[in-house]
Parts: structure tokens; sequence; C-alpha cells
């Protein structure tokens, strides 16, 4: 007969091997490793420490049968690679996944990481009890995915589409774009240009509103241009050399995609210009795209960090309201969004 241990031929250490060497029964030990029940305080630590003994591994699988839960939530966004990711996949997306595995695991919770697509197909086959839907578009096939399975969810940005009515950690997209386009203001642009993605994520919706306000506050002829966020640096260079050509007096662009902004620099450049004595550029993601790029881009801390984690925090108090809990009044991300000014923006002396 086969016994629990390490070696060849032995089996996994099983609940009746811990029940039998702690002298309890296999109840009591399934209580006591799952923190439910009444089980006196010092057979609790006695029975963990036997578990530990042994080498005993829960089996999750039965875990999950059980509890009808998976213990696991997921990160999905419709984003395409060239704008969440970048040549190092360490982009918008990454720095999210990051800190929301973080967060979820302080609550014994796994993060499912489904690849930015453009079909939610991905979300039928993974075990999960909800999801964080990152920047949800319009019509977005992560949400309809998540809807047909009847899983409950929140997002990260605000949901543009007018049916959404789920809890959201508010990116605050508009004052983001106001204080960029503030910023560029202040260094002496008259002749800002916008650039955002041809989708309606509420980064590119608030940044036009937000635009098109200080436009005519500030008397700018407005200029928005939009690109296929699928094209990545590429349609950021292509749509800001043809703004270039139609509006050769444009002193700064605001591109809202990361890499949208590190194609205009190009563009820039490849036009005759130079950056930022021609023409100023910022960016909304301070990312590694922002930094690295040269002349380094001006950009906005979103405390992503923070973000990721009230994202987290706010699906899993949804996951134990049931997923019928009503939206509640948006998170707000804490501390407010701040303008990193770099060489890209700054006409004076050397930025940062």
């Amino acid at each position: 007969m086969s016994t629990p241990g390490s070696g060849p031929g032995t089996r996994p250490p099983t609940i009746a091997d811990v029940a039998r060497v702690a002298g309890v029964s296999r109840t009591t030990v399934s209580h006591a490793l799952n923190g439910i029940g009444k089980v006196d305080p010092r057979t609790r630590e006695r029975i963990k420490q036997v578990a530990a003994d042994l080498g005993y591994r829960p089996n999750l699988r039965a875990q999950r049968l059980r509890r009808g839960e998976a213990k696991a939530i997921a990160l999905a966004s419709s984003m395409p690679f060239a704008v969440a990711g970048g040549p190092s996949r360490l982009g918008f997306y990454m720095e999210v996944a990051a800190a929301a595995a973080e967060s979820a695991l302080l609550h014994d919770y796994a993060l499912v990481l489904v690849p930015p697509v453009q079909s939610g197909s991905a979300l039928y086959s993974v075990d999960i009890d909800g999801a964080i839907v990152v920047e949800p578009d319009a019509d977005d096939p992560a949400v309809a995915a998540l809807k047909e399975r009847g899983l409950p969810y929140v997002t990260l940005g605000r949901p543009v589409s007018p049916a959404e009515d789920v809890p959201y950690v508010d990116l605050r997209g508009g004052l983001v774009a106001e204080l960029l386009l503030t910023h560029l203001h202040e260094q002496g642009a008259r002749r800002p240009a916008l650039l955002i993605g041809s989708g309606r994520r509420h980064s590119a919706v608030d940044a036009r509103a937000a635009y098109e306000r200080l436009a005519d506050e500030h008397g700018w002829t407005p200029l928005v241009a939009t690109a296929p966020e699928a094209g990545g640096e590429q349609a950021g260079y292509e749509r800001c050399a043809a703004l270039l050509a139609e509006h050769p007096g444009i002193d700064a662009v605001c591109a809202m995609v990361d890499a949208f902004a590190v194609g205009a620099v190009r563009a820039i450049r490849d036009s005759g210009r130079a950056v930022p004595d021609d023409v100023m550029v910022v960016t909304r993601y301070d990312g590694l795209r922002a930094r690295t790029c040269e002349p380094p881009l001006t950009a906005v801390d979103l405390h992503l960090d923070r973000a990721a984690a009230d994202a987290v925090t706010l699906l899993l108090g949804r996951l134990r309201g049931g997923a019928d809990t009503p939206a509640t009044a948006p998170v707000p991300t804490v501390p407010e969004p701040r303008v990193i000014a770099r060489r890209s923006s700054q006409r004076g002396p050397t930025g940062a």
C-alpha cells in the first residue's frame, strides 16, 4: 500500500492523511484549513502544521466545485497590442496587470490575464468569478462576453456605452486632457492639434470634449484628428504627417495614445521641423514609450497602481454583494493625475 511522501512511487498526501496524523475528523481538517466552522484555535494551528509537515495541498478543483467559486478574476481589454503593450510589452495594460495581480493576491484571488484582443472569445474558456475591463470601447467585445456568461465585472475607466451601468474607477479622461492642453498653452502653444484613437473609449471621448471647450476658451482653431489604434506608431506617424501638410501652422500635438505620440515625433522631424522648438508633443500615459522617446515625452502620471488596486477592490465588493449589485458612484483615482513635463514640450531650459 502506498503512503504519502516525496519519493518515487509515493502518492500525494490527502485530507484523510492529515486527519489521521492530527487525530481529528476529515471535516475538522477541512474546516480548519478553509477557515470555516467552529474549530478551537489551537487545534486549527496544529492541523495546519501537520498539513505543512506532510506537504498536503488542497484539491483546488474540489474546492471550486464545493464553493462554486474559482477564486480568480480576469483582466480584459479590447485594446490592440499596438497601443496596450509595445515593443517591450511593458505598456499601459501590463502596468495595470502587475498592480491588479498584486492586489488580487492580497485577497487570495488569482488574476487571469486575457491578452488584449478584438474578440471576447478568450473569456468564454477561462474559469473566473468576475472581471475588470480596461477602458471599454462602445459595444466592447469583452463586455459582451462577460454579459453572455452572466459574470459580474467593473471597468477601469468610464464606460462610454449609454447602456452600461456598472461600477468603475474613474481615470479622469477629461481632466487629463485639460492638464496636457493647459500645459501646452502655458508653453506658448496657439495652434495645438488633438490626435486620438478612432474608437470611443473614454480617453478619446473625454479628451475631445475637453479640447473643444479649451479651443473655444482660448480662441484656437479646432484641429481634431483620429487614427486607428491597431495601427500603433505608424498610424500616429501617418496621421500627424497629414495634419502637418494640411495645417502647417500647427505648433503642438496632444497625442492621447503614447504610440501615436512617438509616431508624431518622427513625422514632425521628417517634415523638417524640430521638437519642441517648432512643434511640441505631449501624451497621456507616462510609460516606457514616453520616457525612452527622443526627446522624452511630456506625459501624465495616472497613478495606475492605485487605480488598478481600486478596481480589484471594487470588483471583489461586487462579488461579495452578488452580480446584481447596482452600480455606485465612480471611484476616483487618488491622488489626482499630474503632468510630468519633459523636453518634448519645454522650450526654455532643458526639461526632465
